[in-house]
């Protein structure tokens, strides 16, 4: 497994045939956690309907926002979820970026900023200070960042959606390595590359962007669901982080 500070880690949805499986993903076994308790947090941390689902891939938060009545716009930095976004929601708005270049949206703009899985694929802590700097300016003052993220201990189990037997160098991992998971869900098997980040990191990030945590979860199935869970009953696959900044 490569080490720290990989200056030539690539998101591995920008490539044509992920992008394809990724957009065949819906909210079904794992990924269900990862949405179930959104609507109500939303519904309690949201102000106003303005959006912004940062990372949006091929635009299955920003239809979910969407459903939920949220005004959302989706950006990206790969052309190949953006392209597929645009096909699958032709009436929706989304935008292709450069990294970190928001010029082509209004500051204090909107009330909610969602970003779902994207700081998964986000390497250096620096860089996802100077992320979360910036997307501190696109809120109004009331206006919260939501944050899902894989949990640490996502890398190390195995998962109705993902498999990690195969990566045992995954237990070993500190912030700024890069673990590898493979998603049973699709066809494509190829492992992807994530970028791992402990808890107290994310909180260290989040107070040098001058951003506080307002709320934290941690989804766990009842069992009662109809999916055939592995660890899901008891542990975590995903973090969710309600955030505010600094007035």
């Amino acid at each position: 497994m490569n080490k720290g500070h990989n200056t030539g880690f690539s998101n591995a949805y920008q490539n044509p045939t992920r992008a394809e499986a990724y957009a065949k993903l819906k909210f079904d076994n794992t990924y269900y956690l990862a949405y179930r308790d959104l609507p109500s947090i939303l519904s309690k941390y949201a102000s106003g309907k303005n959006t912004l689902d940062f990372g949006c891939g091929t635009g299955r938060s920003t239809r979910f926002l969407q459903t939920l009545g949220y005004h959302t716009i989706g950006i990206d930095i790969s052309e190949e979820m953006i392209t597929i976004a645009r096909h699958l929601d032709p009436a929706g708005t989304y935008y292709r970026i450069d990294n970190g270049d928001f010029r082509t949206l209004s500051s204090s703009s909107f009330g909610l900023i969602l970003s779902a899985f994207t700081f998964d694929n986000i390497p250096t802590m620096e860089k996802k200070i100077r992320l979360f700097k910036s997307l501190s300016d696109l809120l109004t003052n009331q206006g919260s960042i939501i944050n899902l993220v894989s949990s640490p201990e996502m890398y190390t189990h195995e998962w109705a959606s993902f498999t990690t037997k195969d990566f045992p160098e995954n237990h070993v991992a500190k912030t700024d390595d890069i673990v590898r998971i493979i998603t049973t869900d699709i066809a494509d098997k190829r492992p992807c590359y994530d970028i791992f980040c402990s808890e107290e990191d994310y909180t260290a990030v989040y107070s040098k962007a001058r951003l506080r945590i307002i709320d934290r979860y941690k989804p766990l199935a009842t069992g009662k669901e109809p999916y055939q869970w592995k660890n899901e009953t008891r542990i975590a696959p995903w973090t969710i982080y309600v955030l505010k900044k600094e007035l």
